[in-house]
C-alpha cells in the first residue's frame, strides 16, 4: 500500500462524486472497447490465412501473411510512439479503427467481385498491422490519462482478460464459426464490429492528448529518448530482450499452424481449427482469475516465469508428438498452458510498466519495449514458414522449442525476487505540482529508474 500523502488525497477526493463516475465509464469504455476490436482483430487472424489457404498449398506463402501482420512493429513501431506522444491518444485510436474498416471493405470487396489475389490479402495483412501499432501503442498510453492510478492494477487485469477471452477463446472460434458460414459473412461482421469499436472510443471522457513537460524535439531524437529509457533500466531492458524470444516462439507457432493443422497433418477442419486457436484464449481467461492468487503466494517473478514454461510447451510439443489427427488435443493442450502463462506476464508487466514510466513516457517506451519484444516475430514467422517448407514442421518447432528453453537461465539470474520486489515499493511521498492537469498529474518521475 502507499503511505498517505497530499499526493494520495488529492487521488481519493478524485475518485468521488462525478469525476469518480467519468472514472468508471472510461474504465468500462476501454474494457468493451478492448473486447470488439479483439474479437474482430481474431477473426481477420483466422480469415485471412485461411483465405490464403484458398489460392495456395505452400506453408511460405501461407505463414507470409502472419509475417506481414507482425511486420510493422518492427519497421513503424518508433515513430508511431513518438506521435503517440505527440498527440490526441483517443484520436489515434479512431484512426486506427477506421484503417480497418477500410482495409476489411477492400478485402471483402475482392471477394465478392472474385478478383482477390495474394498480393491484396498481402496489403491488407500489412494495413491491418499498422493500425494495430497505433491502436496498441494508444491503447496502452490513454490508461492513466482515462483511468485514476488506484484502478491501474484493476483496469489492466480486466483489459489483459478482455484481450485472452475474445482474441482466443471467443475470437477464434467465432472466426472459424464465421468461415464455415462463408467468407462474406466473416468478413462483414468484422467490419461492423469496428464500427462499434470506434463509436465506444467516441465515448470516452476527458482529454487526451499529452502536454509536455518537456519541449518537443526532433524525432529521431525523442526515438533515442525512448530506446534509451528502456535501456538503462535493467529490469524493463531485460523483460524485453525475454519477450522478444517467447514473442518469436509465439509468431513461429501462428505462422504455420493453419498449414500445419488445416492443411497439414492435423486434418482440422474450418471450425476446428478455430477451436485449438480458442485453446490459447481459454488458458489466457484461466490465466486472469488465477494471477492475482499466484502473485500473492508465488510473488511476481515465478507468476512470470509461467510465460516461458507455456511457450516452451506450445512449440515443443507439436515438435515431439507424432503428426497426425490424434494429435491435435495435445497440441491444444500445449496452447492452453501458453495461454496461462501469457496472461501472467502480460498483466504483471502492465503494472510494472505504468509504475516505471512517466505518462509523457508511454508512448515512446511502448513502442521500444514492443519493437525489442515483437520486432522478431516477423522474422521467426519467416524462418519458421521456411523451414516447415524447406524441411518439415517438426524441424520448424523443434528449433524454437530448443532457443525457448534457453531462456530459463538468463531469467533465474536476472529477474530476481529483489528486482521483482522493487515494483512494489511505496512511493515516497511528494508535494503536488502548482499546476496539476488530468495529463501531467501522472508524469512524475518513476520510482526505481535510474535516469
Amino acid at each position: 500500500m502507499f503511505p498517505k500523502s497530499s499526493a494520495s488525497s488529492a487521488e481519493s477526493e478524485e475518485l468521488n462524486g462525478p469525476r469518480k463516475v467519468r472514472a468508471n465509464r472510461n474504465e468500462w469504455l476501454l474494457v468493451v472497447f478492448t473486447a470488439t476490436t479483439n474479437i474482430a482483430d481474431a477473426v481477420t487472424r483466422v480469415t485471412l490465412p485461411l483465405l490464403a489457404v484458398r489460392l495456395t498449398h505452400t506453408p511460405g506463402l501461407i505463414a507470409l501473411v502472419a509475417v506481414l501482420l507482425m511486420l510493422p512493429w518492427l519497421v513503424t513501431a518508433l515513430h508511431i510512439g513518438v506521435l503517440v506522444d505527440r498527440k490526441n491518444r483517443r484520436t489515434l485510436m479512431l484512426s486506427a479503427e477506421t484503417a480497418r474498416i477500410i482495409a476489411v471493405g477492400t478485402v471483402l470487396t475482392a471477394y465478392l467481385t472474385g478478383v482477390l489475389t495474394l498480393p491484396l490479402i498481402y496489403v491488407v495483412a500489412v494495413a491491418l498491422d499498422v493500425a494495430e501499432v497505433v491502436a496498441l501503442t494508444s491503447g496502452a498510453s490513454i490508461v492513466p490519462s482515462a483511468i485514476p492510478k488506484a484502478r491501474w492494477q484493476t483496469a489492466s487485469a480486466r483489459i489483459t482478460a478482455m484481450e485472452y477471452l475474445c482474441n482466443g477463446f471467443l475470437g477464434a472460434p467465432v472466426g472459424g464459426f464465421l468461415v464455415a458460414a462463408g467468407f462474406a459473412i466473416a468478413l462483414g461482421t468484422t467490419g461492423v464490429v469496428y464500427v462499434v469499436a470506434a463509436a465506444l472510443l467516441m465515448m470516452l471522457a476527458g482529454n487526451f492528448a499529452v502536454k509536455s513537460t518537456k519541449e518537443r524535439r526532433p524525432v529521431h531524437v525523442e526515438i533515442r529518448d525512448g530506446l534509451s529509457f528502456l535501456w538503462r533500466h535493467k529490469l524493463l531492458r531485460t523483460m524485453a530482450l525475454l519477450i522478444a524470444v517467447m514473442a518469436g516462439c509465439w509468431a513461429a507457432w501462428l505462422a504455420i499452424i493453419p498449414a500445419y493443422a488445416v492443411g497439414g497433418p492435423l486434418h482440422l477442419t474450418s471450425r476446428q481449427y478455430g477451436l485449438l486457436l480458442t485453446c490459447l484464449g481459454a488458458g489466457g481467461v484461466v490465466g486472469t482469475v488465477v494471477v492475482g492468487r499466484v502473485n500473492k503466494l508465488l510473488g511476481r517473478r515465478w507468476s512470470m516465469f509461467a510465460d516461458i514454461l507455456g511457450s516452451l510447451a506450445l512449440v515443443a510439443v507439436p515438435a515431439l508428438v507424432p503428426a497426425r489427427p490424434g494429435s491435435a488435443a495435445l497440441v491444444g493442450a500445449a496452447a492452453f498452458l501458453a495461454g496461462v502463462g501469457g496472461t501472467m506476464w502480460s498483466v504483471n508487466s502492465r503494472v510494472i510498466y505504468q509504475t516505471l514510466v512517466p505518462n509523457e513516457m508511454l508512448g515512446r517506451f511502448s513502442a521500444a519495449s514492443r519493437l525489442v519484444g515483437w520486432g522478431t516475430s516477423p522474422i521467426a514467422a519467416a524462418i519458421a514458414g521456411t523451414l516447415a517448407t524447406v524441411v518439415n514442421y517438426r524441424v520448424a518447432f523443434g528449433v524454437f522449442a530448443i532457443i525457448c528453453a534457453l531462456l530459463i537461465i538468463p531469467y533465474l539470474r536476472v529477474v530476481t525476487a529483489q528486482a521483482v520486489a522493487e515494483v512494489d515499493k511505496p512511493e515516497p511521498a511528494e508535494e503536488p505540482p502548482a499546476e496539476v492537469s488530468p495529463v501531467s498529474e501522472t508524469a512524475a518521475e518513476p520510482t526505481g529508474v535510474t535516469q
